[in-house]
C-alpha cells in the first residue's frame, strides 16, 4: 500500500489483512504505514527502507503492537553492507544514543554541552 491510497482503499486492505488468514503479506511504505493503522495480524515486520528518524521505523513496527495482539512480533531490518542504508542506520544509532543521554542526564546535561554538540542536537 502506498501513501496515495484513498482512505477507503486503506481501510479495505487493512481489514482484509486483519481478517483473512489467507492474506499473509502486507507490503506498505514506512510513511504510509507509520501512523493510524492497526496490523495485529502481523507477526513479522521487515524494514527494507530505513528512515533518517528512528522514531518513524519504531512507529511502523508499533502498528503490530496494539491492543488485541496475541502473538510475539519479530522485527527485522534488512541492511546491506557498505550502502547508504548502512550509513542511515549508523546515524539513527547516534541520534538514539544522544537522545538517551539527554533524557538520562536531565536538565543539568545541557549545561555540560559544548557548542558543536549543542548544534548536533538540531541536525
Amino acid at each position: 500500500m502506498e501513501g496515495k491510497a484513498s482512505l477507503k482503499e486503506r481501510e479495505l486492505r487493512v481489514n482484509q489483512f486483519q481478517q483473512d488468514p489467507t492474506k499473509r503479506v502486507f507490503l506498505i511504505s514506512l510513511k504510509a504505514g507509520g501512523t493510524g493503522l492497526n496490523l495485529t495480524a502481523a507477526d513479522y515486520v521487515y524494514i527494507l527502507d530505513p528512515w533518517w528518524n528512528p522514531a518513524v521505523e519504531n512507529q511502523a513496527i508499533d502498528r503490530c503492537y496494539r491492543m488485541g495482539q496475541k502473538i510475539n512480533v519479530i522485527a527485522y531490518r534488512m541492511i546491506c553492507k557498505d550502502t547508504v542504508e548502512e550509513k542511515i542506520v549508523r546515524l539513527q544509532e547516534s541520534k538514539s544514543k544522544l537522545a538517551g543521554e539527554v533524557i538520562a542526564e536531565g536538565d543539568s546535561f545541557f549545561g555540560e554541552l559544548d557548542g558543536d554538540t549543542m548544534l548536533a542536537l538540531f541536525d
